[in-house]
């Protein structure tokens, strides 16, 4: 059975969507299959993996609302081993129509069942907020990643979710486990970035991953061009850095 990992963080512009896209593409680099699961309406890791997006191209909506088979929403990248089911701004009409039906929390978690022996990992990106979509992916999950920026309200937002996280195991996952805190956008010259890893890792613990991606030009450049980093520039920083991050949670089983 395949390992479920659910991205999550409800603060935006935290590397949440680069981290899905890139540890997917590391996991696959790493002759692991890997599904990639867009579950934001954004669809910024549905175009960022290279998938392009057309009108007439099935998504997670249709899934989850229309009951379109799994396999007819899922579509390969440019990696032999990476497979991505897509996005568009389509899905956040699904959050409201899941309001009133039964088992809405668990809609994703029965989509992706049937897949979870057919993948290694399976990725799930999920949205900025704490929504009826990041329910679903965190009751879909086995782990949460949750990425955060070395910046200083780093901690009150992670409280915040540590706390969604609670209420979420006692009701809906009681298996779920946390993968680790993971520290993105750190800047080596700044005291701040210093001072947040040092506090975060003071505070949690083993739970902060060794593994710390830095800010990279390159990094920031990938997804407008569709691609994940390693494809578009293996040498960078940022490329051994998802690398590494890649070999890390392999290490985790």
């Amino acid at each position: 059975m395949g390992k479920t990992i659910a991205i999550a963080n409800q603060k935006g512009g935290v590397g949440k969507t680069t981290t899905a896209v890139n540890l997917a593409a590391g996991l696959a680099v790493e002759e692991k299959t890997v599904l990639l699961v867009d579950a934001d309406p954004q669809g910024n890791a549905t175009s960022g993996s290279g998938v392009i997006r057309e009108k007439s191209r099935k998504t997670l909506y249709d899934a989850i609302s229309n009951q379109v088979p799994l396999e007819n929403i899922i579509f390969p990248t440019e990696f032999p081993l990476l497979w991505v089911i897509p996005a568009d701004k389509n899905l956040a009409g699904a959050e409201i129509e899941l309001v009133d039906q039964d088992r809405r929390e668990y809609k994703l978690k029965e989509l992706l069942d049937v897949a979870k022996s057919e993948f290694d990992y399976i990725i799930i990106d999920c949205p900025p907020s704490l929504g009826l979509l990041t329910v679903n992916g965190l009751t879909a999950a086995d782990s949460l990643l949750v990425p955060i920026q070395c910046e200083y309200f780093a901690l009150e937002g992670v409280t915040e979710l540590f706390d969604t996280l609670a209420r979420l195991r006692r009701s809906l996952n009681p298996e779920l486990t946390i993968e680790g805190l993971l520290l993105t956008m750190y800047d080596e010259r700044t005291n701040l970035s210093a001072a947040v890893a040092r506090d975060l890792r003071d505070f949690y613990g083993s739970q902060v991953l060794d593994t710390v991606i830095p800010r990279n030009v390159r990094l920031a450049e990938a997804p407008s061009f569709g691609k994940p980093i390693i494809l578009y520039d293996i040498r960078s920083r940022g490329s051994e850095s998802y690398m590494q991050l890649a070999k890390e949670i392999l290490n985790h089983g």
